[in-house]
């Protein structure tokens, strides 16, 4: 399909910087199987929802990816911010790094503050072993496997999305608030912004209302802030990410399908992790390993009954999906509403819930 079906225009002042307080504040657009479009509270939602609907939460954990060194050379050093965004093996991370074009092969980066005596002593150096084509590096850590995860955690920052940073300086907030309450496994290097929007209280709610839960985990990649640059969705290369479907979610996910009860992504990485672990039947897989699933309009869906999420970027796969999900003229018309009702998009922004065309 052509990309530019997927373009739309959206106000800047419309981006949210900042999450809504409380989460469950945030907006909630309704897009109802019949086309109508209901504006709700977040925190209205178990309202929504039937006895016995089982959703299915991504439980990543972001890691504090954004990491600030300088670049040692015999004859000079430079500032680098590196951000990291796939893990490659225990000791090895492909990151994106600024200034890229002083950065070569074999250079030695020295991470965490200068007065931090185990960054002196190397507890946090890595080698560039790989420089790509498109700016991106291949860092090679002198630790490996739990003692390099703590010192990344010790010396990083919460990486949040690029349209953001660019906007204000991360802070403490942050540490927080770009991490969902539930979050338990680590490995994202960007959020499910989806489940941004739940509390303790609400997930509690749900509960009562005899909603079950279950989590898979996809570590979300900084390919998910990508727009397509292809004039044509079959010409796009989809960034593969690494997820994993416990056995005891696989059996309840089986059973609500078994006997007829809603299946609901929160996020579209939960709905890519289901979908990609699904056979023609529609009976999911327990099991790990990396997706890179495309969906566009035209897919079979064959688990997911409803999708909660976030308002995307124009062009990105994150819209398609949607579109794919819903149906294009139905989700333009719905992104156009929510324009108009001044919702706010994007990670910290507002939800929308949406039914299977």
């Amino acid at each position: 399909m052509r990309v530019d079906l997927f373009d739309f225009d959206l106000p800047e002042h419309l981006i949210a910087l900042r999450p809504a307080r409380p989460r469950d504040s945030a907006r909630l657009l309704h897009v109802r199987p019949d086309g109508v479009f209901e504006d709700n509270i977040v925190g209205d939602a178990p309202a929504l929802f039937r006895s016995g609907d089982l959703l299915v939460f991504n439980d990543t954990r972001v890691i504090p990816a954004r990491l600030s060194g300088v670049r040692v050379r015999a004859e000079s050093s430079v500032a680098v911010e590196a951000t990291l965004i796939a893990r490659v093996s225990p000791s090895t991370w492909q990151a994106l790094a600024k200034p890229g074009k002083r950065l070569r092969e074999g250079d030695r980066i020295r991470f965490g503050s200068l007065d931090d005596r185990a960054c002196l002593m190397g507890a946090l150096d890595a080698t560039i072993a790989h420089k790509g084509d498109s700016g991106e590096i291949v860092l090679a850590f002198d630790l490996a496997g739990a003692e390099l995860d703590a010192q990344i955690a010790a010396a990083g920052a919460m990486p949040l999305p690029p349209y953001i940073a660019a906007k204000r300086t991360p802070d403490e907030d942050d540490e927080r608030d770009y991490q969902t309450v539930y979050a338990a496994r680590d490995g994202a290097v960007a959020a499910p912004t989806a489940g941004l929007h739940f509390t303790p209280e609400l997930l509690a709610r749900f509960d009562h209302a005899g909603v079950e839960r279950v989590q898979v985990t996809l570590h979300v990649g900084a390919g998910t802030f990508l727009p397509v640059k292809a004039d044509d969705t079959s010409a796009h290369v989809m960034h593969s990410e690494w997820r994993e479907i416990p056995p005891g979610s696989a059996a309840a996910i089986n059973r609500a399908k078994a006997e007829g009860r809603r299946v609901i992504a929160i996020g579209t990485t939960a709905l890519r992790s289901l979908e990609s672990a699904a056979d023609e039947g529609g009976n999911v897989r327990s099991e790990a390993g990396a997706t890179d699933i495309f969906i566009t309009p035209g897919y079979s869906f064959r688990v997911v009954d409803g999708l909660w999420t976030n308002f995307h970027l124009p062009r990105s796969t994150l819209f398609m999906l949607v579109s794919a999900f819903a149906g294009l003229e139905r989700t333009q018309a719905a992104y156009a509403h929510a324009i108009a009702q001044g919702y706010r998009f994007y990670s910290y922004g507002d939800a929308s819930l949406w039914w299977r065309s």
